[in-house]
């Protein structure tokens, strides 16, 4: 039977475990989210993309590759390699695939997600299309954007399964709905808000690894803590700028989904947009960087994106052009920091 989303008792829908829910990847943040809608009481789907890691959990209870010291209650799960599955199996959706691999992932489906519910918890840009993953889905999947929601916020995977206290923005134009999935994200140590800017906040969680790849390259550099400040303290200022050419829409840039976020992603020891910062910053090539890391920096794809996304509008943005030119045009890091500090205030 099919659920208007536009219902207002949704929320009572769901929580009475009538919609299913699947999580789409493997890696940390979907561990993350498995761990923490399992511990509500949920069942849930959940597409692995390796049979030998499906078996693994199976077997024991834990991810293999991934915040592996996190206990899973598989007696809860329906794990599967087989994507196409797992969708046909779900009402909502939550991807949490790498934006890297997001294409070429969704090239093995064969079953339509346009009347799929889907929250995206990726915090970057589809590289093949250079769009944040919402309108990804909109423009290439045909999926409406009243069906698309976001989840966002200051949440590493691994404080999550340390079950430190963490906050989480879902944003979604059915309120409802929002609070559906809130409250289905909320345990003791996750807090949950709602928003109505899907798409300002996705922006935000692109933008935020941007800058976060700059305050690694700056401490690599020799620059302390005094500018990293600074940067920060511009960078909310620039990403305020150009959300709001991009999308206008009445916002408070100081709330958890957007500085919360941009600040816990340029000093957290756990922000990998900030360690690919701080190895270009010390010589590394991209390319070996990315070898290195064996993770997705998403900031790297999402600083070509915010340039071109740029070119339509009049946004002044200086510290994203300086982190393109040192990683897309080889400029020596130096040299553009030194130009960009007589750029700030």
């Amino acid at each position: 039977m099919k659920h208007s989303i536009r219902r207002p008792y949704f929320n009572h829908i769901l929580l009475k475990n009538k919609l299913k829910i699947a999580v789409l990847g493997g890696g940390s943040w979907a561990t993350a989210l498995i761990k923490i809608i399992t511990e509500n009481k949920r069942n849930v789907g959940w597409y692995v993309r390796k049979d030998i890691n499906v078996e693994f959990i199976k077997t024991n209870h834990h991810n293999p590759n991934y915040i592996s010291s996190t206990s899973l209650n598989t007696k809860r799960l329906k794990i599967s390699s087989n994507i196409n599955q797992v969708i046909v199996d779900a009402d909502i959706l939550i991807i949490a695939i790498p934006s890297a691999f997001i294409s070429s992932e969704f090239e093995k489906i064969n079953t339509p997600i346009n009347e799929k519910i889907i929250f995206t918890a990726v915090k970057g840009v589809v590289p093949e299309s250079m769009l944040i993953v919402g309108k990804h889905l909109h423009e290439k999947h045909k999926v409406p954007y009243e069906k698309i929601g976001v989840i966002t916020g200051p949440c590493h995977a691994e404080e999550v399964a340390m079950e430190r206290l963490s906050f989480l923005t879902v944003a979604c134009s059915n309120t409802n709905l929002a609070k559906a999935i809130a409250l289905m994200l909320k345990t003791k140590y996750i807090r949950t808000k709602i928003s109505n800017d899907i798409i300002g906040t996705e922006y935000a969680s692109m933008l935020k690894n941007i800058y976060a790849i700059a305050a690694g390259i700056s401490h690599s550099i020799g620059y302390g803590d005094n500018f990293q400040s600074v940067l920060m303290s511009n960078a909310i200022r620039e990403m305020k700028r150009f959300i709001k050419d991009v999308y206008r829409l009445k916002r408070n840039i100081n709330n958890s989904a957007y500085l919360g976020d941009l600040l816990v992603t340029g000093y957290s020891v756990f922000s990998r947009n900030r360690t690919f910062g701080s190895m270009i910053g010390k010589g590394y090539s991209v390319k070996a960087a990315q070898t290195e890391m064996q993770m997705i920096a998403e900031g790297y794809y999402a600083t070509k994106s915010a340039k071109i996304i740029n070119s339509d509008y009049p946004t002044r943005i200086p510290i994203i052009d300086a982190v393109f030119s040192i990683l897309y045009e080889g400029k020596n890091a130096d040299r553009v920091f030194k130009k960009l500090v007589k750029k700030l205030d």
